[in-house]
């Protein structure tokens, strides 16, 4: 499918570019040549996520896996409190400096 639309795109680049048309037929192969290009990078994204290996069950969604604090920037911006981030950045100078 993505080739498929990939080249349709292209055709209607193409046919835009040698026609010159700048009236209603020209932006409606426009916009069917940006829809086409749209149609195959989603395809060729799809089949790059199902080739992609499943997570581990072992991490959960949205935690770091390289063991830091589950603390991300949405929740500390959430709670806006500088002695949080304040305590975070202390909690990982000690591991980092551990290693």
């Amino acid at each position: 499918m993505a080739a498929v639309a990939a080249m349709v795109a292209v055709a209607l680049l193409v046919t835009l570019v040698l026609w010159r048309r700048q009236d209603l037929v020209g932006v409606v192969l426009a916009l069917l040549c940006v829809l086409s290009a749209t149609v195959a990078g989603v395809s060729v994204a799809a089949v790059r996520q199902r080739d992609d290996p499943e997570p581990d069950a072992a991490t959960t969604a949205g935690q770091p896996v390289d063991g830091l604090s589950g603390i991300d920037a949405d929740t500390l911006e959430t709670l806006d409190n500088l002695d949080a981030v304040r305590a975070m950045r202390e909690r990982h100078r000690g591991r980092f400096s551990d290693r």
